[in-house]
């Protein structure tokens, strides 16, 4: 054992590519910290051989992790996992995974959706599961590089059982590398205002098959939104998720503020025929009311014509 501090990022996509870029460029040389990347196929072995490129607003920057690893070794143990694969790949990557995985380790997943720390916890009841979101827009454009649009990137993660001391040590690790993260103090319902803005976004660019200019713009596609958002708000009262009576105003304007032509991740991997998040983002809405005997038929609708096409 070298005594170092042990992160790893699970999943090098657009935003553990950020993130993991920004760790690995900070904490490159450093004497107490070490930052392992967990990736696949030609993403890893791009960065294994020419490191990963990340692309932003402020220039381009390659780092040279010090491990880049596709599967588990005996000795692996990892003291910070910071998750960021695709909701569809949650339960295999921490399946793989969770033999180096002990009561010690903490896991902060940042992926799109609400469930994900319980689907951790379902599969690793030792780990110290948090929670956390992030707001970004960056996309794997190529394997080994990462593209970041725009430089307002904003990190939120939290702990009700975590002592004060491990969580502000954490938020330092992220603010030193130069990562705009923010200790929430009721990180459930940051988690929640983030998911009120992209269940609706991704499910119904997705179901209209249009950006958002074509929605926001249309008298009938308008009102389908509304009536998303209206229901959203319903399933998070009920669980006690209390949002300001404005919020469906607000995120309307949200909408509105948008470029035309922006779409949702959900939309683009429908049109190109791959996974898509449609279970985290829609269907979970759709079981969560079925559970709490609350009625979404908007959603409801929406999730089975586009499970329907995601089948075929």
């Amino acid at each position: 054992m070298d005594g170092k501090f042990k992160i790893a990022v699970l999943g090098i996509g657009g935003v553990g590519g950020y993130i993991g870029g920004k760790l690995a460029g900070c904490y490159f040389n450093s004497t107490d910290k070490e930052i392992i990347f967990i990736a696949r196929g030609e993403n890893q072995q791009q960065i294994k051989s020419l490191g990963l490129k990340l692309v932003t607003d402020e220039g381009e920057q390659i780092v040279h992790p010090p491990s880049v690893k596709s599967t588990p070794s005996p000795q692996d143990s990892f003291d910070l996992v910071i998750c960021t694969v695709k909701s569809y790949d949650l339960q295999r990557s921490i399946e793989l995974w969770k033999t180096v995985f002990s009561e010690n380790t903490v896991i902060i997943p940042f992926l799109n959706g609400v469930d994900a720390r319980d689907r951790i916890k379902k599969i690793l009841p030792i780990a110290d599961v948090w929670n956390g979101c992030i707001y970004i827009v960056s996309r794997l454009i190529s394997p080994g590089t990462v593209k970041v649009t725009g430089s307002l990137s904003k990190a939120y993660f939290g702990s009700d059982s975590a002592s004060k001391e491990k969580l502000k040590m954490i938020e330092n690790i992220f603010k030193n590398a130069g990562i705009n993260a923010q200790l929430s103090q009721n990180i459930d319902f940051e988690v929640w205002r983030k998911f009120f803005f992209i269940s609706p976004l991704a499910t119904i660019t997705s179901f209209l098959d249009t950006p958002v200019g074509g929605i926001i713009n249309h008298i009938e596609k308008r009102k389908l939104l509304r009536n998303l958002l209206e229901e959203l708000k319903i399933v998070a009262d009920a669980i006690g998720i209390t949002f300001e009576d404005s919020i469906i105003e607000k995120t309307l304007s949200r909408f509105e503020a948008l470029p035309q032509e922006t779409t949702s991740s959900m939309h683009d991997d429908f049109k190109k025929g791959k996974k898509t998040e449609l279970n985290s983002l829609t269907g979970y809405v759709v079981s969560l009311a079925e559970k709490l005997n609350a009625e979404v038929p908007t959603y409801k609708r929406m999730f089975t014509e586009l499970n329907n096409k995601a089948q075929k």
